[in-house]
């Protein structure tokens, strides 16, 4: 099975090793993975910005990017449930809508591509620590992933699987709503990390890096010691020794 890597912007300025993991993963499972260079920004921030036009450009510099791809397979939830949002924008343009249906019937996360395409549940990992999971907003309502990351969590050798109380509830990042709207934003991740620290976790997993740089620097400025890492990161793991 050929799959392509949508990086996504963060993972490649921010989060590189996400990458890293994500490919390992595929290729662990028999994947043949490329990278198509020409990917960009999926458009989320300025389409969510009311910029259409400006979103578009993106959008399409996407659509041909991925035009040959098998699979698009990405590690975030939001991003790659933006490539879902393609059809609805492009809809009745006459040379775009069917390139944007393409691209979004074969664009999946990363755990909803071992779960619900490949029927992986179980990847052989080892983990040994105590994790709570974060189902970021996006995933879970835009894209509709809501038990493919938490089967593969649990089927973790060694891991101590926790639910985080009141999980539904966003963090407050929203992509620009956290930047519009920041006061609003600040209550919802405070509320976050007391729930974080309710389970008594010492690791928070999360598909989305927004997410995780949110609520991991509300957690470092009131001085807790929970390590944030992407869901990635613990599936790749084949040690019982944590992540340092």
């Amino acid at each position: 099975m050929k799959v392509s890597l949508f990086i996504t912007c963060v993972s490649d300025i921010v989060f590189a090793d996400v990458g890293k993991h994500t490919v390992e993963i595929l290729e662990r499972v028999g994947c043949e993975v490329d990278f198509p260079a020409a990917q960009t920004c999926c458009g989320q921030p300025a389409y969510n910005s009311g910029y259409l036009q400006e979103a578009k450009k993106s959008m399409k510099q996407m659509i041909k990017a991925f035009k040959n791809s098998e699979y698009v397979v990405g590690p975030s939830g939001s991003c790659v449930g933006m490539l879902k949002e393609y059809p609805h924008i492009f809809q009745g343009d006459p040379e775009w809508e069917q390139p944007a249906i393409d691209l979004a019937n074969k664009s999946y996360e990363i755990t909803q591509f071992l779960v619900d395409v490949l029927g992986v549940t179980d990847l052989g990992s080892t983990f040994k620590g105590r994790v709570t999971y974060h189902p970021s907003c996006h995933m879970t309502r835009v894209l509709g992933v809501k038990d493919a990351p938490q089967k593969l969590l649990q089927s973790v050798k060694g891991i101590d699987f926790v639910e985080l109380p009141v999980k539904e509830d966003c963090c407050g990042f929203g992509g620009t709503f956290s930047v519009k709207n920041p006061e609003i934003s600040r209550e919802m991740v405070k509320e976050k990390s007391q729930h974080v620290s309710e389970t008594k976790a010492e690791y928070l997993v999360g598909g989305d890096m927004g997410c995780l740089m949110n609520i991991g620097g509300r957690m470092r400025r009131e001085g807790k010691d929970v390590k944030v890492v992407h869901i990635t990161e613990i599936l790749n793991t084949h040690s019982e020794g944590g992540i340092a």
